[in-house]
Order: structure tokens, then C-alpha cells, then sequence
């Protein structure tokens, strides 16, 4: 398993083996600006600062041109990370829609979230 952090907020995303990155930010609880969802519009592109991807399912050549590929632009709808990576999303395309699936996702445990007991009266 892999992990997706998001520059410059920090979040991090665990990405199944296969999953796209888009596909784990929607499993948990995130939302971001897409098109077609099948490589061929480019509307949902990212830059990626560290990590390497590969695309499981052909894109369009004329979508990431050669320059941007090389300068680590991505099609989150396309693109399954073969490490860790730090990317950015573009025009605060990402947003989180759906905290209580991120905060059951997360394992994170807070003392605001413990069950309350009962206090008899």
C-alpha cells in the first residue's frame, strides 16, 4: 500500500494496490474537480513534487504533453502510484466532502470522539 500527500496541507491518503489516485480520494471522503475520468480530457490534472506513478489504462498523448510529463504532470483519474508520493492539486481542485468517512478511515482516536459513560444522578 501507498500513500498520497497532498502539498501544501499535508493530508494523506492510503491508495490500494491498483487504485487510482483519484479512486482513494473518493473512498475517503474527498471530492476534486474531474472530467471525464477516462485520461482523455485533462481537465482533473495535478502536479506531482515526489513519487512515481504509472498509468494501468492507456491516456491520450495529446492530453499530458511530453513537456508537461517531464515538469510531473498527472491524471489522477488514470494514474496508480508505485511509491509514495507528494502531489498538488490545482486551483484547490480537492475538497473534502465527507469528514466523518476521512475520520473513520483515518484509525486516528481522539478524546473528543471517546464514548461518553454515564454519570447516575
Amino acid at each position: 500500500m501507498t500513500t498520497v500527500t497532498v502539498h501544501p496541507t499535508g493530508e494523506v491518503v492510503e491508495v490500494r494496490d491498483g487504485e487510482t489516485i483519484m479512486g482513494a480520494f473518493y473512498r475517503t471522503g474527498y471530492a476534486m474537480r474531474i472530467g471525464c475520468k477516462r485520461g482523455g480530457c485533462g481537465f482533473c490534472k495535478i502536479d506531482v513534487h515526489e513519487g512515481d506513478f504509472v498509468y494501468e489504462r492507456p491516456v491520450s498523448d495529446e492530453v499530458v504533453t511530453p513537456e508537461e510529463a517531464a515538469q510531473g504532470v498527472c491524471l489522477p483519474c488514470r494514474a496508480v502510484p508505485s511509491q509514495d508520493m507528494v502531489v498538488e492539486f490545482r486551483e484547490n481542485s480537492l475538497r473534502l466532502v465527507n469528514p466523518l468517512m476521512r475520520y473513520m478511515l483515518s484509525g486516528k482516536e481522539s478524546s473528543a470522539h471517546q464514548p461518553r459513560t454515564r454519570v447516575p444522578v
